[in-house]
């Protein structure tokens, strides 16, 4: 009796998807795609353009794919492309402004137990000004410190630093605004 593989290993399928092979390119595209459209989802409101976003980035992927190194996980090297497209993407829309805050002065944030559904929450940060959902999601689901989100993004560190305590200034008065109105009190 034959054993037919069924999961292919990835790195074997990433050296198959460097060859140009189409069968694994469609693997890869297929494993990845749902989550990197939730990506792109995070930093472009619009599902219709954050799929053409995640389109063009897996293109991105599929011709940088020779430049892989197999050190980290690969889907995180997939994520950093998708973000970089989201970015490039909106900066080409000149929808990102940031302002500088010269009197910005750090806060501390209280952490909000969420009651809130997936939906409720990408809804309130989809409310955000662009510049700020772009700091905020850079920062707090990507995992970037405010020099990187600086760097990426090309403006100051305190630029950075304001832009997140004013994202969250908004969303914490939204989340109230929505726990009143879920509670009935307003």
């Amino acid at each position: 009796m034959k054993v037919i593989h069924l999961h292919t290993e990835e790195k074997e399928l990433i050296e198959q998807a460097v060859e140009s092979n189409r069968h694994a390119q469609h693997q890869i595209y297929s494993k990845f795609s749902p989550k990197m459209l939730g990506v792109c989802r995070q930093y472009i409101k619009d599902l219709h353009l954050a799929e053409d976003v995640m389109i063009t980035a897996f293109m991105k992927v599929f011709t940088s794919l020779k430049n892989f190194k197999h050190e980290g996980s690969f889907e995180g090297w997939i994520r950093r492309i998708m973000v970089n497209e989201c970015i490039s993407f909106l900066r080409v829309q000149k929808k990102v402004k940031f302002l500088e805050d010269e009197n910005f002065r750090e806060e501390s944030s209280n952490n909000i137990e969420s009651q809130f559904s997936v939906d409720d929450i990408q809804f309130l940060i989809d409310s955000l000004p662009d510049g700020y959902k772009m700091v905020f999601n850079l920062y707090a689901i990507e995992g970037y410190k405010h020099q990187e989100i600086a760097e990426i993004l090309q403006i100051k560190e305190g630029t950075s630093k304001s832009q997140l305590s004013h994202a969250r200034k908004i969303l914490q008065n939204n989340i109230s605004k929505l726990k009143n109105y879920t509670n009935g009190t307003e």
